[in-house]
């Protein structure tokens, strides 16, 4: 058996330093936005401040329906509303399409803005 013999070339393994790619990651980080956070608790406000005030508020649900009541307690998936002689309802989110305070209605309508039209 016959070896051939090889001839070793003397490679440097060239590898940049410590504080270059604590730069370049850095860089990197800059760059990127930051996550917005899930929940904003902005909803969680409004409700606590409606409560609070026992402010009477008037709930649209899906299918048109409007509620009438003060909102009495939330959840993550849910409110409750105290209707003045009627019983409370459990109303899920879901199914709310919008919610409003009852002293924002115009004209005493049912809340829905309704555009006049000038003839010509």
């Amino acid at each position: 058996m016959a070896y051939k013999e090889s001839t070793h070339v003397n490679r440097k393994l060239i590898r940049p330093t410590l504080s270059e790619v604590q730069d370049q990651i850095g860089a990197r980080m800059q760059r990127r936005k930051p996550v917005p956070p899930e929940q904003t608790s902005a909803e969680n406000f409004y409700y606590i401040k409606q409560m609070q005030n026992r402010t009477p508020m008037i709930v649209v649900l899906d299918d048109g329906e409007t509620i009438h009541g003060i909102i009495e307690w939330y959840d993550k998936s849910c409110i409750k509303v105290h209707r003045a002689n009627l019983p409370n309802l459990l109303i899920m989110k879901t199914s709310i399409r919008y919610m409003y305070k009852e002293n924002e209605t115009k004209d005493g309508g049912d809340g829905n803005y309704v555009r006049d039209i000038e003839t010509e």
